[in-house]
């Protein structure tokens, strides 16, 4: 089965010269007397590398790839394996620091993710939108020290760096986008 560029969307998994990728955004232009161009932005759900690509012609067909998305709790990680176990089987899978290497900032005990199988294989995990992490290191907040907005920056229990604003001290939970490692608010 294949599908044509009308049928892409965010999102969406295409299996590209045999691996798995996921469109991330697309765009379509044609110029007067020419072919149209597909300028295409892929993921890799291997690596997480971002792949650009622009496709001529009239009729540009992709293969989805045929993945599987299962829920499963993060149990711990020995520095070089990440232990994995689907909520529905009790099954257990390790997946190496090199697969995961993105996600590492935001893994802590029980954290629910998605496992994501490519031909039965497990070959990335996918995290929620936000996490909620402890501060576990940060210098004081002085009354006076901006007129607004301030930051300082904090370090959380995964290890992950981050600025937070002045009020937040140590002890204090904070969300974090996962996606671009920003604060959000405090739990």
């Amino acid at each position: 089965m294949t599908i044509g560029y009308g049928s892409l969307r965010k999102g969406l998994p295409i299996e590209l010269d045999g691996e798995p990728y996921v469109v991330v955004d697309y765009e379509r232009s044609k110029k007067e007397q020419r072919a149209p161009v597909a300028r295409i932005r892929f993921k890799s759900l291997r690596t997480g590398k971002v792949l650009d690509k622009s496709f001529n012609g009239f009729d540009v067909k992709f293969t989805p790839a045929e993945i599987e998305r299962r829920e499963a709790q993060f149990l711990y990680g020995d520095g070089e394996q990440f232990y994995f176990m689907d909520e529905a089987n009790y099954e257990q899978y390790m997946l190496s620091t090199t697969l995961i290497e993105f996600a590492m900032p935001f893994l802590i005990d029980q954290l629910k993710v998605n496992l994501i199988f490519y031909k039965g294989d497990v070959i990335s995990i996918e995290l929620p939108t936000t996490v909620d992490l402890l501060v576990s290191e940060s210098e004081p907040g002085y009354k006076g020290d901006t007129a607004q907005g301030a930051t300082k920056n904090a370090k959380l229990e995964t290890g992950l760096n981050i600025q937070v604003p002045l009020f937040i001290g140590v002890g204090d939970t904070v969300k974090v986008d996962t996606r671009t490692k920003e604060y959000l608010s405090r739990v």
